[in-house]
């Protein structure tokens, strides 16, 4: 099993770099933001780096970092950026990688393209991180859909919030995906309390380690 994801949200501010930092730091993996729209309150690269404990030297460089927070394609277009599907070449690293989009899946990352389509262009197994809150089920399916009618394979869906069990159940059920657990809201966002809290929720087997 490739040991190379990409993480995108059904929704923005849902906990998506929570996930990321988690998995990158019990992968011992690599960490590559490709697009940081919005810099004022700190980046996400920071965030994995500060929250899961990361060596700072498995944290890639953003290949593009706007000031603006927005969609990229709008942060982009007002700063004078250009940014191309060639521009978006995955690093080479050694060993485990996990990439983090920006929002959800249908986020454009420039007028023409949409993360979706990226990810369609990259082949790597996508996680789909949701929340358990009211609404999850629609926002889950169709972000399920819309990969799915790219041909982006789904490794699977991280949960993130109190566990609803029907909610779950019926998003795995209906958009026939795995279900690979669900990190709980957590006190105090540090090193050893997400390493904990993703130890007793996920099967690393699950992410070929």
């Amino acid at each position: 099993m490739s040991q190379k994801f990409v993480i995108t949200g059904t929704d923005t501010d849902i906990g998506k770099s929570v996930f990321a930092a988690a998995l990158t730091a019990a992968l011992g993996a690599s960490y590559w933001k490709p697009v940081q729209a919005g810099l004022a309150e700190g980046t996400d690269s920071e965030t994995v780096a500060r929250i899961g404990g990361v060596d700072p030297v498995r944290i890639l460089p953003e290949r593009f970092r706007l000031a603006i927070p927005a969609s990229p394609h709008y942060s982009a277009e007002q700063e004078g950026v250009t940014i191309g599907l060639d521009d978006l070449a995955i690093p080479p690293v050694d060993g485990p990688l996990v990439i983090e989009g920006a929002g959800g899946a249908l986020v454009p990352v420039n007028p023409e393209l949409l993360f979706a389509d990226l990810f369609a262009h990259w082949g790597l197994p996508v996680i789909v991180v949701a929340s358990t809150r009211l609404g999850t089920i629609n926002h889950s399916l169709l972000t399920i859909e819309a990969l799915r009618a790219r041909a982006v394979p789904i490794h699977g869906i991280a949960f993130i919030g109190e566990e609803i069990v029907d909610s779950e159940q019926t998003i795995c059920r209906i958009g026939a995906v795995s279900h690979l657990g669900r990190l709980p809201m957590l006190d105090a966002l540090t090193p050893d309390a997400l390493r904990d809290a993703f130890g007793a929720h996920f099967n690393l087997a699950d992410f070929g380690a």
